[in-house]
Order: C-alpha cells, then sequence, then structure tokens
C-alpha cells in the first residue's frame, strides 16, 4: 500500500496529466498531484520523453526497462513492458533483461551491439551516476549528439521514477500497460 492517500482533484493540473494519460489518473499521478506544481512540471518532462524524442522508442523502452531492474521498481517495469513490446522489444529480451541482476543470464544475449551499448550506459549512470570513458563511446560512435542527450535524459529521469515510487511505495496496484 503507498505511504501517501492517493488523491484524485479537480485541477487544470489534473487536466492536463489526464490529458496526456488519455482520460484517467494513475497511481503516481495521485501520489504526485500532492504537489500541483511538481505534478504539472513532471507531466510535461515526462510527455515530452515519451513522445517527442529522436531517440529510437526501443531504446528509450530499453533504458527504462533497465533502470526499472536495476532499482528493483516493479511499478516502472509494469508501466513499461506493454510499451516496451509495442516499440519491438521481445519477449526474448524482456526475459533477458529481468535475469540480468540476478546472475542467471547474459546481459549480451540477446541484444544487437547498439542496444548492449544502451544497457551498458544506463547500467553505469544508474548504479554510480558516472559513465567510464569505455561506455560513453560505445554510445556515442552509434548516437547522434541529439540522441545521445536524450538518452541522458530518460535515464536520468525515470531514475528519478524509480526512485519515487519506491520511496513512496506508489503503485501495488498498477494497471497493465500504465505509462509513467
Amino acid at each position: 500500500m503507498a505511504r501517501l492517500p492517493y488523491i484524485n482533484p479537480e485541477s487544470d493540473i489534473a487536466q492536463r496529466i489526464r490529458g496526456r494519460r488519455g482520460g484517467e489518473l494513475r497511481p503516481l499521478d495521485r501520489i504526485l498531484l500532492h504537489s500541483p506544481a511538481a505534478a504539472d512540471g513532471w507531466n510535461h518532462l515526462l510527455g515530452v520523453l515519451r513522445g517527442e524524442l529522436e531517440l529510437a522508442p526501443a531504446l528509450r523502452e530499453l533504458a527504462v526497462l533497465r533502470i526499472a531492474v536495476i532499482n528493483r521498481a516493479e511499478y516502472e517495469w509494469t508501466a513499461h513492458e506493454g510499451p516496451g513490446r509495442a516499440a519491438g522489444l521481445t519477449g526474448d529480451q524482456l526475459a533477458a533483461l529481468r535475469l540480468a541482476d540476478t546472475g542467471s543470464g547474459d546481459i549480451r544475449e540477446p541484444f544487437s551491439a547498439a542496444q548492449c551499448a544502451v544497457l551498458a550506459f544506463t547500467g553505469a549512470l544508474t548504479r554510480s551516476a558516472l559513465v567510464p570513458d569505455d561506455i560513453f563511446q560505445a554510445v556515442r560512435d552509434i548516437l547522434t549528439d541529439r540522441e545521445l542527450v536524450e538518452l541522458t535524459l530518460v535515464v536520468a529521469a525515470y531514475n528519478m521514477v524509480s526512485r519515487f515510487v519506491n520511496a513512496l511505495d506508489v503503485g501495488e496496484h498498477a494497471p497493465a500497460g500504465a505509462q509513467a
């Protein structure tokens, strides 16, 4: 159960969030709306990251799902598994991501070289907030400057999401396919 009560306010900010969400507030939104201004900024930022990037959706969702595994953020995984599949991630890839931190399974299989570079970048930035030169260069070799900035923003933002939902125990009944 969430550590704060879920709220369902009627406000301009709640309406903007509903607009991005297709009419409904998700558990994450209903906690964020305790701080309306922060919820509004969050909604704008995440809306941009979900729909206005040049970074390929499959790479974005791969990074988000990797963060969910590393940070043990089940809400985040549930929210992004469907979009990951819709972006082209396979069942084998999703299974490999889930097993990657258990010691059972090689994170390189069944991923392309580009996906492996994104996974390494995401892992380094998530675990230590630093990216070693060799990992940075591997991503630099496959992405444009804009895509590299966007990947970095995605990793930073979704680490924020996972830490927020974990700290406040958000979404014990997260709807399948919900997106942060």
